[in-house]
């Protein structure tokens, strides 16, 4: 029996002469003994096994029940493991997607194991909707810090994951009864515009600065529960303002785009933590909207608390986003270009 083969991809480089590499040449041959799920595990018309040789510079060619991998070694090997773990996933019932791919891929390289165990691995986060998988190592980090440290900061460029990630954790807290609230917030100050410029009453002034927090909530938790949760106060999204005064106890708190606080903002957000509560700090230094001239309290914080015991820095990477590969070389471009700030 032939396993499912489709028309090539266009430009996913079908056909290729693997890339140059200093380790002889090898051919690997993967068996799997079930071809029901290899059409999960190749992709539509082969996409998967077109991100691996793309990624790895190795051609992969599926054929029955096998898939034969041609190039050097190393990359041969972890092309197998990631075929492997995605094959594992598959007999267990788990979709995957070109995402999950990358993931094992970049996890790979790092030496990461495929499962996760004994603070190794991919991790993950399971919420009702779905199961959300660590595409990079640091975000495996990142995951491990939210499950074990009760004050997170994750620090890095837009697209790494640092405010979806915190998001679904917080809703993997909140249904399994570990919090009884989530709390979401923002400063209000972002590309020189202010509130009061903003038509409308003041939830439809800070809708739009909050809308990042609102469609994480949605992508890991049933529309019909984040309406309910936003009506009864379980959920609470509001600008950082709003924070002063409270103590913040049996929640999950996130403060997002952090690096727009002042220092006394930051000050002020970091003492609301109560009991039985987790916060996490997200924010990219280099997309700082604050008056010339004004320090970040991102920054301060970072530096002062960096060697304070129960608080972890996890800190990400141009290449842990994962958006799609033209955002990492946007970002790449503008890096060496000396200009710090990018959308």
């Amino acid at each position: 029996m032939t396993a499912f083969r489709g028309p090539p991809v266009p430009g996913a480089g079908r056909g290729k002469t693997p890339a140059a590499n200093t380790s002889p040449n090898r051919r690997v041959v993967v068996p799997f003994d079930d071809n029901r799920f290899l059409p999960k595990l190749l992709g539509e018309y082969d996409s998967h096994l077109a991100l691996i040789e793309e990624r790895l510079g190795i051609a992969a060619h599926a054929h029955g029940n096998v898939v034969i991998l041609s190039g050097a070694g190393p990359e041969c090997e972890l092309a197998r493991s990631v075929l492997e773990a995605a094959y594992a996933r598959i007999q267990k019932g788990e979709e995957i997607g070109s995402g999950d791919i990358d993931g094992l891929i970049r996890h790979a390289r790092q030496g990461e194991p495929a499962a996760e165990g004994q603070g190794k691995g991919q991790a993950q986060i399971s919420t009702r909707r779905k199961v959300v998988k660590a595409r990079t190592p640091a975000q495996s980090t990142y995951i491990r810090a939210l499950d074990k440290t009760d004050l997170v900061f994750g620090i890095g460029p837009a697209g790494t994951g640092k405010t979806y990630l915190a998001v679904a954790f917080a809703a993997h807290f909140l249904e399994r009864g570990l919090v009884e609230r989530i709390i979401l917030s923002r400063p209000a100050v972002e590309a020189g515009e202010r509130l009061g410029f903003l038509p409308g009453d003041m939830r439809e002034k800070v809708d739009p600065y909050l809308r990042p927090l609102y469609d994480a909530l949605y992508d890991v938790l049933p529309p019909e529960k984040v309406e309910r949760d936003l009506e009864t106060g379980v959920i609470e999204i509001a600008p950082l303002a709003f924070m002063r005064g409270r103590t913040l106890a049996n929640a999950f708190v996130i403060l997002d785009e952090a690096q727009n606080t002042t220092t006394m903002q930051m000050k002020m957000f970091l003492t609301r933590l109560g009991e039985n509560s987790k916060m996490v700090i997200t924010g990219d230094p280099s997309q700082i909207d604050l008056p010339s001239g004004q320090k970040s309290g991102l920054e301060e914080a970072v530096t002062l608390l960096k060697d304070v015991p129960g608080i972890d820095i996890v800190r990400f990477a141009n290449a842990d986003i994962v958006r799609r590969d033209l955002v990492m070389k946007i970002v790449d471009a503008y890096d060496k270009a000396g200009l710090g700030k990018f959308v």
